[in-house]
């Protein structure tokens, strides 16, 4: 399978997520339902990133998290919609460029020299990268139901979109 064949699922998730981005309340970006919890915007900010994993995967064979990279801090949530706008289009041109041979090729997640696995990228791609902007719009879905504002559905009409 190569990027081309994903892109309709990639188009509905990151639809799904700036539904959900568009939904923080700039006012309340500091809550945090936990002391162990992202802040709002914290949260926010990370799945806006998230999309900038594609590159990252499909392009090369390892990602060390020990090795500095550059991310954007932003301060309101225009900001992250900007940054989830900006990072959906360029994941999106660098699937519409890979091919099926480029989805087996091996790729690994590593912290300085402990490997934390070693999959080939559709499989990354699959996991890593969307299932995990999934997980983390899911978990923005209940700060927004903990701070009254209304969720978005994904999948159908949410509770607060049923007449």
């Amino acid at each position: 399978m190569d990027g081309k064949a994903l892109l309709p699922e990639f188009d509905q998730e990151m639809a799904n997520t700036r539904k959900t981005l568009e939904r923080v309340p700039d006012e309340k970006l500091g809550f945090k339902p936990h002391e162990k919890s992202y802040s709002l915007l914290e949260l926010a900010a990370h799945v806006a990133n998230l999309p900038t994993w594609t590159g990252v995967t499909l392009t090369t064979t390892e990602l060390d998290l020990d090795q500095p990279w550059d991310r954007r801090e932003p301060t309101s949530r225009d900001e992250v919609l900007a940054d989830f706008d900006a990072a959906v289009a360029d994941a999106r041109s660098v699937l519409e460029r890979t091919t099926a041979n480029d989805m087996k090729i091996d790729w690994t997640l590593k912290t300085g020299g402990q490997v934390w696995f070693t999959l080939p990228r559709a499989a990354v791609f699959r996991s890593f990268v969307m299932s995990h902007i999934i997980h983390h719009r899911a978990q923005l879905g209940v700060y927004l139901r903990l701070l009254d504002v209304p969720v978005p559905g994904m999948y159908g009409p949410s509770a607060d979109e049923q007449t």
